[in-house]
């Protein structure tokens, strides 16, 4: 039954999130005159600018079409960038986000602020957010107190989506490392060396040999003998842009004309064929792309010109019929000391108006020693949730040496029982300042719901890593959940539990009056959590639009992390639960936190009854049940109630101690009475 409506709860939820893209005329009402919206583009979600000239002006696009990281609550989180051809942020505008510090708390002011700081800076500047220590090429901007990590999500994501725009659309904007020639290494080989060494390739196929390209085609032609043994094409192939090649085979006045036109950008590439078939094709025009060859790299093919140099080459170089100078763009991704190939196509068919051509290509491979190249460090980028762990690092370390001693104490507590209240005391002063304050480790019933949002929209769960300190309380409270069930978070590790209960014990110092209902009753109010648990899963099924304002029953947000710095009405909920707490004992844990609910629920997966009872509890001793401030001891049974129990360890306290035990004082008083007993009939 719960899977199935869990089941259903997905479809409700996925059905409630898809969204769109905007339409045209939504978009253009974001544009100022003289601009307007051109065309959307084919393969990206993207659309053009145009000026008022109808050129290009710059490129618009919604963060979620290209990079959908979900936002730490889960939900959608969408920006409008607008970049133009340069890479540099025109304008950044927030169209829809979720995060709950924005809904309320902080409002969403700070949210757009934020954004704000990207209009002038570039994708190519690295950009970080919050302090950097003014060195390295990285930009900072400012992020949002109490939000880090929402905001450095959208970084993440303005970023993502950009550098795919500048990938496929902006030359020499994405960020990719060229590798470029040494120019003072020069070794001295001859024509005949640099073919040994493969620093110079070559392919050479007779006239038999192309014909068998088209063997089973209607262009495939009969040879005689003689014809088969002709030469077809002798092609080698040399990078110019490095000294050891240029040198070795070119004169220097062609080697001026390379120095003079080819720019740092650019690797020059020279052709060398001889043979019957033209590499350049006869309608070939000098200082343009030549449609029969072509230069690949991982698959993509580069963008080659004709450089109509005059080819000269040094004595000792044999005598070739063809010869071209290509110049290749290394700013469309093109990497020298990487592998590439050069196809010289063979074409035929196309001469006639109903023909079908056919295209043969000669492929030859290219794979250049690395020492020939300056091949730079490629910088380490780290991404950004690994970032907020390196930024945290000291406070996950004191929070997992924490976890750590409460999981060996609470395993061997019996080391805890002895001056109990003063130890417990310590371990939630810590979880208050520490994991809640400082850390801002408060988990919500909004991580929970989070998870199956993004699970539903983005199928990923990164937004969590984005949050580390949380997400290793998680995994705490999970294992937790499993041994001993809900009360390792609920008694230990909530920051506004542990308030609550401070308020209860200054309550009792100042000597309140103190509320505590019937067994009935209780076991009635316990319920009203699982309402609430079940009404906010609903309205997010049903009601999304109000589902984080629904969750703000949790007083979380503004007691632990906004410390109170919030609106009246808010600030005044989180003080009644405190106030009321002075006289009624946790009453927001034990009968209204939706989390505590969830928590109850997953409990039940526990393996362990480890709280020690004996055969007495409950019939006929209660002392432990009248003793237990949350009420989480049957009266008749004297069982332990899992489900409410938030193992503060009193009753183990009681149970250990001949003391506070009824039942071992009883046990003490009878053996004190038999030894008196036979001290007596001894003395007799």
């Amino acid at each position: 039954m719960f899977r199935l409506f869990f089941i259903i709860f997905i479809f409700f939820v996925s059905i409630n999130n898809i969204n769109a893209s905007m339409s045209k005329e939504q978009i253009s009402n974001y544009l100022k005159e003289p601009l307007q919206l051109g065309e959307k583009d084919t393969t990206l979600a993207l659309w053009e600018v145009l000026d008022k000239n109808n050129t290009l002006h710059s490129y618009i696009f919604e963060t979620h079409d290209l990079a959908p990281i979900a936002g730490f609550s889960g939900g959608k989180m969408n920006m409008l960038v607008q970049m133009d051809t340069e890479g540099n942020f025109l304008d950044v505008t927030l169209l829809e986000q979720d995060e709950p510090v924005f809904v309320s708390g902080l409002g969403v002011a700070p949210f757009i602020e934020f954004l704000n700081q990207y209009k002038g800076k570039s994708l190519k500047d690295n950009i970080k957010v919050g302090g950097g220590n003014g060195s390295g090429s990285s930009v900072h901007i400012d992020g949002v107190s109490k939000a880090t990590a929402s905001v450095k999500i959208a970084n993440d994501s303005i970023l993502a989506s950009g550098i795919k725009i500048a990938k496929e659309k902006l030359s020499g904007v994405a960020p990719k490392a060229i590798s470029n020639p040494k120019k003072d290494l020069f070794e001295k080989y001859s024509w005949q060396e640099l073919l040994d060494k493969k620093l110079v390739k070559n392919i050479k196929i007779t006239k038999k040999q192309a014909e068998e390209l088209f063997i089973d085609t209607e262009y495939f032609n009969e040879l005689d003998e003689d014809e088969e043994k002709e030469l077809f094409v002798d092609i080698y192939v040399a990078d110019l842009s490095i000294p050891t090649l240029s040198r070795n085979i070119i004169k220097q006045s062609t080697q001026d004309e390379l120095d003079g036109q080819l720019l740092d950008t650019e690797e020059a590439i020279l052709v060398l064929a001889n043979g019957s078939h033209d590499i350049l094709g006869e309608e070939f025009v000098r200082n343009t792309s030549p449609d029969t060859l072509e230069i690949k790299q991982e698959g993509f093919a580069l963008n080659i010109r004709d450089g109509d140099y005059e080819v000269n080459l040094k004595d000792g170089i044999p005598n070739f019929e063809q010869d071209v100078i290509l110049q290749v763009d290394k700013r469309f991704d093109f990497d020298p000391s990487s592998s590439w190939t050069l196809n010289t196509k063979i074409v035929r068919g196309n001469d006639t108006l109903y023909g079908t051509p056919i295209v043969k290509d000669l492929t030859l491979t290219m794979d250049l020693p690395k020492k020939y190249f300056l091949i730079p460090k490629k910088e380490e980028k780290t991404p950004l949730w690994l970032s907020s762990i390196y930024e945290q690092k000291t406070k996950l370390i004191v929070l997992t040496i924490f976890l750590t001693i409460l999981f060996v104490m609470l395993y061997k507590y019996q080391a805890l029982l002895s001056n109990l209240r003063y130890k417990r005391s310590i371990l939630l002063i810590f979880t208050l300042f520490f994991i809640g304050w400082f850390g801002q480790g408060q988990l919500s019933m909004v991580t929970v719901l989070g998870v199956v949002k993004a699970i539903v929209n983005s199928q990923s769960l990164m937004f969590l890593l984005y949050d580390p300190f949380s997400l290793i309380i998680w995994f705490f409270v999970f294992i937790s959940l499993v041994i001993w069930g809900r009360g390792t978070f609920c008694g230990w590790l909530c920051p506004y539990g542990t308030l609550q209960e401070f308020s209860h014990y200054l309550g009792r110092l100042l000597k309140l009056p103190r509320i505590r209902f019937s067994e009935n009753l209780n076991d009635k109010l316990v319920n009203i959590k699982y309402l609430v648990l079940a009404s906010l899963i609903l309205s997010v099924i049903f009601a999304p639009n109000i589902s984080e304002y629904l969750v703000e029953i949790e007083p979380f947000k503004t007691s632990i992390t906004l410390i109170f710095d919030r609106e009246i009405p808010y600030v005044l909920y989180a003080l009644f639960w405190l106030f009321l707490g002075m006289f009624l004992f946790k009453g927001f844990c034990r009968y209204i936190c939706p989390l505590g609910a969830f928590l109850s629920l997953m409990g039940r997966l526990k393996i362990l009854d480890w709280l020690p009872r004996r055969f007495e509890c409950g019939n006929p001793c209660n002392n432990c049940h009248k003793s237990c401030n949350y009420q989480a001891i049957d009266k008749k049974s004297g069982n332990i109630k899992y489900a409410d129990c938030f193992q503060c360890l009193d009753c183990v306290q009681i149970y250990s101690d001949s003391n506070l035990c009824k039942i071992l004082k009883k046990d003490a008083q009878k053996e004190k009475d038999m030894l008196i007993k036979n001290w007596r009939k001894e003395n007799a």
